[in-house]
């Protein structure tokens, strides 16, 4: 065993058929994810992303193969709160995550049900608000808040459980613009400031372009496993398995058809300007 996070060895699943032999969803997918490390999942519906998701915190558990969390097997029964405790899930509907009719009660559910003392609980709970930024909303009622707001509220209650992980799947799915950058902001604050591990499904490649480490499913296997820069730079690879590329690499990639020199690893709106005006400075 290393010293990673969560340690996947040769995972399979498939869910149970109802007729016939079950397809395979997860095929055979090995991965180790560090401690403080930001990592994306993406693929399309129906690549295992969301599958292996809820493989991390014991949701679901291996056909074959072995997962581990901090050295811990998912598999062993025994084990399954300190699993949970560790890997802390937030799922796309912020409103079935959520429970109590006010902000800081809905935060305070999970460790008062833990047995946590209430000082500690008090502590936990304004701590998360803060790291969410959403102090101000402590007492308001969560059915009163946006979609982006509910979704921090939900993500704050997952870390008054004080996990070494948090698994997102597809969090900003059911989310407009606005909220979607709320959340991911939240989520890249919650890595670089607290040193928290993110392990983020999504089918936005904005979002993906975003992570340290980006891992490419498709049909239960890992396709691509790099930076965002390696990987988004493999377009061919990417449209072949169904896959987009950010709008900043594929107007590079476009540009390169037509016999123009310019890199395709500007995945931010800065970078491809800084392309472009290279670019127009040799012309």
């Amino acid at each position: 065993m290393t010293d990673a996070i969560i340690n996947v060895q040769d995972l399979h699943f498939s869910y149970a058929a109802d007729q016939g032999e079950a397809p395979v969803t997860l095929d055979g997918v090995t991965l180790s994810i560090d401690p403080g490390s930001f990592v994306a999942v993406l693929g399309h519906n129906g690549s295992g992303k969301s599958t292996l998701a809820k493989h991390l915190n014991a949701i679901l558990l291996p056909s074959g193969g072995k997962v581990y969390v901090q050295g811990m097997d998912t598999a062993d029964e025994s084990l399954l709160l300190d699993i949970r405790r560790a890997v802390g899930m937030v799922f796309q509907n912020p409103d079935n995550q959520i429970v109590a009719n006010v902000v800081e009660e809905d935060v305070a559910f999970a460790p008062e049900n833990l047995g946590i003392p209430s000082a500690e609980i008090r502590r936990r709970v304004d701590e998360a608000l803060e790291m969410v930024g959403m102090s101000d909303y402590a007492t308001h009622a969560p059915h009163l808040l946006s979609g982006g707001q509910k979704q921090r509220i939900a993500i704050a209650g997952v870390i008054a459980m004080r996990p070494n992980c948090i698994v997102m799947d597809e969090p900003t799915a059911m989310l407009d613009p606005v909220g979607r950058r709320e959340v991911l902001e939240t989520i890249k604050g919650l890595n670089k400031n607290y040193g928290m591990t993110i392990v983020l499904i999504t089918h936005h490649m904005d979002e993906a372009a975003q992570a340290d480490r980006l891992i490419v499913m498709q049909k239960g296997k890992i396709v691509r496993d790099d930076t965002p820069k390696e990987v988004f730079a493999q377009v061919e690879e990417l449209k072949a398995v169904g896959l987009t590329v950010p709008d900043t690499v594929e107007l590079c990639w476009q540009l390169r058809q037509e016999g123009l020199d310019v890199p395709l690893d500007a995945l931010t709106d800065d970078d491809c300007a800084a392309a472009l005006y290279q670019l127009l400075k040799k012309d």
